[in-house]
């Protein structure tokens, strides 16, 4: 069967159960999808149960099905990480060995003063690990009245910059974000530099999505890379190009949110093309997983099952899509980053047979393994294809 587009959908945060080496991770326990089940009182997705969702894992309210009409299975994470990049990038067929540095008792005086002298800012507030939403409730005042900028981190290697965008405009943020993107690098190579706008009042500041992530590149050709010089479209919706910095993709269409991400996927499903089509649905892990939001999680899973039907049906007969994750973000733990955990792996065409256990793939990078088979792809990139076996 020829194979002509992929779709290939990540629900950032979207974990199925802990890795056998949660424990590494301080993620013993973690299961995303189980455990947000238990809390809300069993999960009713009846399009994700259709697909075979409950054949992967036990999970309340979500029942195996027989017939499923995708093939399922779950993935382990090779890679030294549970970040969004390193996720993305052995989805795309690189094994990140070694883990970008983290920052738990805040940046070295070295880095911050190179930042400010290179930035030309007068200096920053904050340079602790902390929530988002925390900070700028804690230090916003501080920064509306001193106009420097709120520097922080987390448990993700990350170098997070938050500022009042009437008191440090837009540009201006982005600018001093690509200064420390510069600063960053060996050593202190952090995965994500990352703009965060803000807007309000003492007391009634919020986040606003002019949010912008400045990646390390990729170290190698990914499978963007490989499709791109292979002259297959590739498309890269949501914040695909900031993980990827840009590379691999020939079309990026920046929408910010589930909703309207996928709004843009079925926009994109309905051209004429041959290649990729690559989906982070952020808000999983951005606006629920981090701030441990069990009713939004649950929320934001119930509007992609409604969505489903609508993709399945814009599909053509040689489309495949792919729904997967790049980590895990339980929003029942007591923490509010990522977690260890397998991503699911369910795995649709209008073509294809389904139904088929896939079982536990050894890496993430089996997608990139399949995808490069479908195209017939030569690389040098890590993954065992499972395409055999869903036709």
């Amino acid at each position: 069967m020829l194979l002509t587009r992929v779709i290939l959908i990540v629900l950032d945060g979207v974990g199925i159960g802990e890795l056998p080496d949660a424990v590494r991770f301080n993620d013993q326990g973690s299961n995303t999808l189980g455990n947000l089940a238990k809390a809300v009182g069993g999960l009713q997705l009846p399009n994700f149960q259709k697909l075979g969702l409950g054949n992967i894992a036990p999970i309340l309210g979500v029942e195996p099905a027989n017939p499923a009409l995708a093939s399922y299975g779950k993935m382990a994470e090779r890679s030294a990480g549970k970040d969004t990049t390193v996720g993305h990038w052995e989805l795309a067929g690189i094994i990140s060995t070694k883990p970008f540095p983290v920052y738990p008792q805040g940046f070295p005086k070295e880095i911050i003063d190179q930042f400010i002298s290179e930035t030309g800012i007068h200096g920053i507030l904050g340079n602790v690990p902390a929530s988002g939403t925390e900070i700028i409730l804690r230090l916003g005042e501080e920064h509306l009245k001193t106009g420097y900028p709120i520097v922080y981190t987390s448990a993700d290697s990350v170098f997070q910059i938050a500022a009042h965008e009437k008191i440090i405009p837009i540009e201006e943020q982005y600018r001093i974000c690509t200064i420390a993107r510069q600063i960053l690098q060996g050593e202190h190579g952090v995965a994500r530099v990352i703009a965060r706008p803000f807007l309000g009042e003492p007391g009634k500041f919020y986040r606003t999505e002019r949010r912008k992530d400045f990646s390390l590149p990729p170290p190698q050709p990914t499978m963007l890379d490989y499709l791109k010089e292979a002259g297959y479209t590739v498309f890269g919706i949501g914040k695909i190009e900031d993980i990827f910095a840009n590379q691999g993709l020939t079309n990026s269409i920046h929408a910010h949110g589930n909703t309207e991400c996928i709004e843009t996927t079925l926009a994109v499903i309905h051209q004429s093309f041959s290649g990729l089509i690559l989906v982070n649905l952020v808000d999983f892990d951005m606006l629920w997983g981090h701030r441990n939001d069990c009713a939004g999680f649950y929320h934001g899973l119930i509007e992609v099952d409604k969505k489903l039907p609508e993709i399945m049906h814009a599909m053509q007969p040689t489309d495949i899509l792919f729904l997967v994750a790049d980590h895990g973000n339980d929003p029942t733990t007591p923490s509010t980053d990522h977690s260890r955990e397998y991503s699911p792996l369910l795995v649709y065409s209008p073509s294809l047979k389904g139904n088929v256990n896939l079982g536990t793939r050894a890496s993430f990078a089996d997608i990139a393994g399949t995808i490069a088979e479908i195209f017939q792809l030569k690389t040098n990139l890590a993954g065992r294809s499972f395409l055999k076996e869903l036709i």
